[in-house]
């Protein structure tokens, strides 16, 4: 387990690499799959829970929407109780469609408001891309590289992308429940 000390004046200093280290160098070890703890250097309190949290406020300050709002309002809700009831929330299949519905929504406003998409486009490619009324079965002309590929174009997730969300999000749901007991 990779070792980070975080020191009074906010620094944070790697043991293994023997340098400081940021934030985003700290997500960068998680995305390859290191597993991290952050202690504070004069108490030895994990401070990891607080880390991560600090590491997700930042990349949503920095690409709004890297969470979507229902799972920033799910962890509020979930609160003192049991996260394990937000983690099954989360990963109900029917809630998992209309989070993705709920993203490909506002990913295509967010392409009308910059001018990159016009209204009526939209709604095609809103109608195409809802999760909730198959477009495969809607459709059956639309083949599915075209619409990978216009999907990737446009910036949505992929099924991978969301895979890989799932897995953060009940990392960090069983870090906070590790530090409630």
């Amino acid at each position: 387990m990779r070792m980070i000390k975080r020191y009074p004046n906010r620094k944070l200093y790697d043991s293994e690499t023997k340098g400081y280290i940021t934030l985003e160098g700290i997500a960068d070890l998680i995305r390859r799959g290191e597993e991290v703890q952050v202690l504070d250097n004069a108490t030895g309190i994990d401070l990891t829970a607080l880390t991560l949290t600090q590491i997700i406020l930042d990349f949503e300050r920095k690409q709004a929407g890297f969470l979507p709002r229902s799972v920033l309002t799910g962890l509020v809700r979930a609160g003192g109780d049991s996260l394990s009831v937000l983690r099954r929330s989360l990963t109900s299949p029917l809630d998992l469609l209309r989070h993705i519905d709920e993203e490909i929504e506002r990913r295509i406003q967010s392409l009308i408001s910059r001018g990159e998409l016009a209204e009526g486009e939209a709604r095609s490619l809103l109608d195409k891309l809802r999760v909730s009324g198959n477009p495969f079965t809607d459709q059956p002309g639309l083949q599915e590289e075209c619409l990978q590929a216009a999907l990737l174009k446009r910036g949505t997730p992929t099924r991978d992308d969301l895979r890989k969300l799932t897995e953060q999000v009940e990392a960090l749901v069983d870090e906070l429940e590790e530090l409630t007991r």
